[in-house]
């Protein structure tokens, strides 16, 4: 699994996106697994599965690590 950090969060709309090595990955709401999407916070440590989207690549599976 890919690893990063969360970057951005808007939480009114419900996505985010996440630092990574190769740059940035965008995720929503419902790719957050083990916590609420309420419990992230910018800066936070994750896991995840990278996937293609229909704008392009998208985080799957996400979950807090650490």
């Amino acid at each position: 699994m890919a690893q990063g950090t969360i970057k951005k969060l808007v939480s009114d709309k419900g996505f985010g996106f996440i630092k990574t090595d190769n740059g940035e990955i965008f995720f929503h709401v419902s790719a957050v697994q083990g916590a609420a999407f309420e419990d992230l916070t910018e800066g936070a440590h994750v896991e995840f599965e990278e996937s293609e989207g229909p704008k392009g690549p998208r985080a799957e599976s996400v979950t807090l690590i650490g």
